[in-house]
């Protein structure tokens, strides 16, 4: 499935009687309860012996990207346009593929 056509389908499931103040909060809010419930399974795997469970795992990055699809649309913002202007930072930052050197010496930050 494309990133937008996702996008589209989960925008069916959100909250259209929110005003923009309070979508943006909500996803918002939604996305770094969902980021924690990620870090959460990987804690438990990393730190108390728990296997991971990739179904469980496939389950909040789907919450995550709802969350990310619908505050990217309430600001009118596609998901393609969003993977393809962070692939050409990436692409700029990493020309040759990720490494310490650059990311130590990173110019965008400097």
């Amino acid at each position: 499935m494309n990133l937008n056509t996702y996008q589209e389908l989960a925008g069916r499931t959100h909250n259209s009687s929110l005003t923009q103040p309070e979508a943006l909060a909500n996803y918002a809010l939604g996305l770094t309860g969902e980021a924690g419930e990620v870090a959460d399974q990987i804690k438990k795997h990393v730190f108390h012996g728990h296997e991971l469970d990739q179904d469980e795992l496939k389950k909040e990055l789907g919450d995550v990207l709802w969350y990310i699809a619908n505050l990217a649309a309430v600001n009118a913002i596609n998901l393609s346009e969003v993977a393809e202007l962070n692939i050409s930072k990436l692409k700029k930052r990493y020309p040759e593929g990720f490494s310490q050197a650059d990311s130590i010496n990173r110019e965008d930050v400097r």
